[in-house]
């Protein structure tokens, strides 16, 4: 497995999203009492590591875990992105030790420092819980999103119509890459939303790498690795969508180079190593006292902590063989047995988890005593959190919001230790405005060969409202790039009327949690087909957008 730090650096290498415009330059203090808003707050990774996975016990067909949801900050706040405990997967290219998988042309290329073979930054699967800078649509708790990152970072897929966050507009028909699955669940472009005020309950989810169709010797060479997304939630369980195979391979024939044919996701083992909460992109505001000293303050960050300042995060990590889930569920698909989908314990392994304490920084100078008002901890049950101690620096489950500026260095200093000509504490950071409507055309993928009905629309939790309309399972826009035979389209079409004929969304699939509870996705999320397209069609969202 690869060492969690080297996944963890993977957005220290990409680049960070633009300031406000009318931010003010970092290079000189301002007078005593003028607050100046600034970017690059705070950065980080909250994470956890474990033990290596049993050698030879091909645990890289899958990888999971519980991950806690709760509302990181107060409000919803403009300019600001942390991810809640997630992972990156990526395809196990260690036999490959000098040859560039990220070819010249290519957006990762240019980071060096990830060279000689760019394998960290090929392709990953990402995403999870979490704030983007890129939400159109804030209201309060996190969401849910997927992200998969095919071609060197030179686009991202975030659902089965959009990017991550990244565009209004539906992505181009070539670059799509996530196949709906579900019969029962809309998947819109701003993210899942949740259910109420969420306080610390678990959301489950594993990436499953099954095999929904055959690899191919064509041009280029695809294997049969669909990696799927399982949920498991208090009103939802089971699979969302996979990733088209399609998706990771055809990036050796786009650039010409035979040597990633099999390279990609589709085709090679997952590797994980490891997840952590991502801190990219959070404001602050500076302001100096009357002796020249500079302050700054940061928003109210908030863990859900128990009577002993306990934050529980993530549990049950569990990385699978193919005897979990891939094993039946190919017998069935050529004409064996129904598969129930539940993950066979068989084939599942649960290491060690392992943490340290994390080092922050913000704006690239080193943050100081943040340790002193919680650390990471691994708890009894093999339960990954933090813990918070007792005394005046913060809060109990709050990130500390003070830094005093001691040559480059930022120290955290209680509430109290702000002078208060700094005018720090009355400052409120900018909230979220509503975003514009993501789209999709009317034309290609969309409309040939189309919906079979439709719109329908659904109020979400967030105040938007999504439109969709139902397609045949082939006919959804994904897939239409690759002109499949229609031989290879009714197999694959009749395999999901089984699937949806037999897999209900109120059986564990996933294990169910050893403690807590499970959290509820948004019923605004949740739909029933159309009398007629109750197996095989499948809720295609074009829209969403303010009321």
């Amino acid at each position: 497995m690869k060492a969690l730090v080297l996944l963890l650096g993977l957005a220290v290498a990409m680049p960070r999203l633009a300031a406000d415009p009318g931010q003010q330059s970092e290079a000189a203090p301002a007078p005593a009492g003028r607050v100046t808003p600034h970017s690059r707050g705070l950065h980080g990774y909250i994470g956890f590591r474990h033990e290596p996975l049993p050698p030879g016990g091909g645990y890289t067909a899958g990888m999971g875990f519980y991950a806690a949801v709760w509302p990181l900050v107060d409000q919803p706040l403009a300019n600001f992105q942390i991810g809640l405990p997630s992972s990156w997967i990526l395809p196990d290219n260690s036999d490959n030790k000098d040859h560039p998988l990220c070819p010249e042309g290519t957006r990762a290329r240019q980071w060096k420092p990830r060279g000689p073979t760019w394998s960290s930054v090929f392709q990953t699967i990402e995403g999870g819980l979490g704030y983007w800078a890129g939400n159109h649509f804030r209201y309060g708790p996190p969401k849910f999103s997927m992200n998969g990152t095919p071609q060197c970072y030179d686009y991202e897929i975030g659902s089965p119509g959009w990017s991550f966050f990244y565009s209004n507009e539906a992505l181009p028909d070539d670059r799509l890459g996530i196949a709906q699955l579900s019969n029962r669940l809309l998947i819109p472009p701003d993210g899942l939303t949740f259910q109420g005020n969420p306080n610390g309950e678990f959301l489950g989810y594993s990436w499953m790498a099954l095999p929904f169709t055959d690899p191919t010797t064509g041009d280029p060479p695809t294997g049969e690795q669909s990696w799927t997304c399982f949920l498991s939630a208090a009103n939802f369980k089971g699979p969302i969508a996979y990733y088209i195979p399609e998706t990771w391979s055809k990036i050796g024939k786009l650039f010409n180079d035979p040597f990633l044919y099999g390279r990609g996701l589709d085709a090679r083992p997952g590797v994980m190593g490891g997840g952590a909460m991502e801190i990219n992109t959070v404001p602050r505001f500076d302001a100096t006292d009357a002796h020249g000293t500079t302050y700054s303050k940061l928003p109210n960050l908030q863990w859900p902590v128990d009577s002993q300042g306990r934050a529980y995060l993530v549990q049950d990590v569990t990385y699978y063989s193919k005897l979990a889930l891939y094993d039946a569920f190919r017998a069935w698909r050529q004409g064996g047995p129904a598969c129930s989908g539940r993950f066979d314990p068989r084939g599942a392994f649960k290491p060690k988890l392992t943490t340290r304490t994390t080092r922050y920084d913000q704006a690239g100078n080193p943050i100081v005593g943040v340790e002193r008002a919680f650390d990471t901890r691994v708890f009894e049950g093999n339960v990954w959190g933090l813990q918070w101690f007792s005394n005046n620096l913060a809060q109990a489950g709050h990130f500390p919001q003070y830094y005093k500026h001691v040559g480059n260095e930022r120290v955290a200093v209680p509430p109290s230790e702000v002078p208060a000509e700094t005018g720090l504490h009355a400052q409120q950071f900018r909230l979220a405005p509503m975003g514009p409507p993501y789209t999709s055309p009317t034309k290609g993928a969309w409309a040939e060969p189309g919906p079979v009905r439709g719109p329908f629309k659904a109020r979400l939790l967030d105040g938007s409202v999504v439109t969709y309309y139902w397609y045949r399972f082939v006919d959804q826009p994904s897939f239409q790039q690759y002109h499949w035979s229609e031989e290879k389209k009714a197999k694959l079409q009749a395999f999901i009327e089984k699937l949806h004929a037999a897999w209900p969304i109120d059986r564990d699939y996933m294990p169910p949690p050893t403690r807590g509870k499970l959290v509820a996705l948004d019923p605004g999320l949740i739909v029933s087909p159309p009398k007629g397209l109750e197996v095989g069609y499948v809720p295609i969202v074009t829209r969403q957008e303010a009321p």
